[in-house]
């Protein structure tokens, strides 16, 4: 009887083995394919591919030579490279091998409260660390904190911070990255070596979406890689999320001007056009219309408050007294759609200003 049930036991482990095989190879296979944003697939990977920052990226190569770094503090508009630069300057320091030990990256989605910068901070301050690398490099005997989005850290998390800075100086080196350096405590800036990075310009920004359109095998046009650098407005991880869903969006076709309007969620020129001739009119019922549409359609109206800014700015149609008077009810709309107020009364708002404003030449 043994023998008998020893016998299909037997016989049956033999396919669930080659299955178990053909599906560990299916999925080692999918790994490999496995597909990544080309944000991060283009991220710079050593200090040397960092665009456009010069004084930042100079003295990270004479830091990086002697293996001596400062506390940091980087500061400016997001899509910039901040995160990307300390990340790539890491690398180069530690090597592959060396980088997950070395380096505590804590972000603002993270829990970074007073206590966990009482606790898990200061204990991996504390930690010693070695001077040698696995591939034979001189490695720097010290570990990298960075706190990605420091400008949302309480005040107490920050002073907290401080002390750790001072009594860990020996084993560890911080990395703050913020948008805005007001926001970061005065005691924290002394102790660091500021860094602002600028906005990418137009040329730099066109250059690497022309290199990863190359890569991609992307079919776009000058024209609309000029619009995509305008749209981002110095971003150059949104100007690359852009590219990457219009080409998902048009299957291999010829990306233009119109599908880049789709994607960043712009309101298109003559949409502006049409609301500012209605204000023009001087018909209440034609400005509601408009401005139903236009929620209707979906567009945000704080987009349309960036954008009116500038057509109204740049107009030559209106006088310095107009300007002023728009401009001003502009802000005043801004700062009620950042408080929650409702998006078709404060459109209504404005656009009646404007027909005032227009209508009274």
């Amino acid at each position: 009887m043994q023998a008998f049930l020893k016998g299909p036991a037997s016989i049956s482990t033999k396919p669930v083995a080659a299955k178990e095989k053909s599906a560990a190879g299916s999925s080692g296979e999918g790994k490999r394919t496995k597909p990544i944003p080309w944000v991060e697939k283009y991220r710079p990977k050593n200090v040397d591919e960092v665009a456009f920052q010069d004084e930042v990226v100079a003295v990270l190569k004479k830091s990086l030579e002697g293996a001596d770094l400062p506390n940091l503090l980087f500061y400016g508009p997001p899509g910039t490279g901040k995160t990307s630069t300390i990340l790539a300057a890491a690398r180069e320091l530690f090597g592959p091998d060396l980088f997950r030990q070395r380096v505590l990256e804590l972000n603002a989605s993270d829990e970074r409260g007073i206590q966990v910068i009482r606790e898990k901070v200061k204990a991996f301050a504390q930690l010693t660390a070695s001077g040698s690398r696995s591939d034979g490099k001189m490695c720097p005997p010290f570990k990298i904190v960075i706190l990605d989005e420091a400008d949302s850290m309480t005040s107490a998390a920050q002073a907290a911070l401080r002390r750790t800075m001072e009594k860990e100086s020996k084993t560890t080196r911080f990395c703050l990255i913020c948008n805005y350096i007001s926001r970061i405590i005065e005691p924290l800036t002394s102790r660091c070596s500021k860094f602002r990075f600028k906005p990418l310009s137009d040329s730099i920004q066109q250059q690497r979406l022309l290199d990863v359109s190359e890569k991609e095998h992307v079919k776009i046009s000058n024209e609309a890689v000029s619009y995509l650098v305008k749209v981002s407005e110095g971003d150059l991880r949104k100007a690359i999320t852009f590219l990457q869903s219009a080409t998902r969006l048009m299957g291999g076709k010829e990306i233009t001007e119109k599908i880049i309007t789709e994607i960043a969620g712009v309101i298109p020129k003559e949409t502006i056009d049409e609301l500012l001739l209605g204000c023009q009119s001087g018909s209440f019922e034609k400005l509601e219309t408009l401005a139903k549409n236009l929620i209707n359609e979906g567009f945000a109206v704080a987009q349309l408050v960036n954008q009116l800014h500038d057509t109204v700015v740049e107009s030559e149609e209106y006088s310095d007294k107009q300007k002023s008077a728009i401009v001003e009810k502009l802000a005043e709309v801004d700062k009620c759609l950042a408080d929650g107020a409702d998006e078709f009364l404060q459109l209504m708002s404005l656009c009646a200003l404007v027909m005032q404003q227009l209508t009274q030449n």
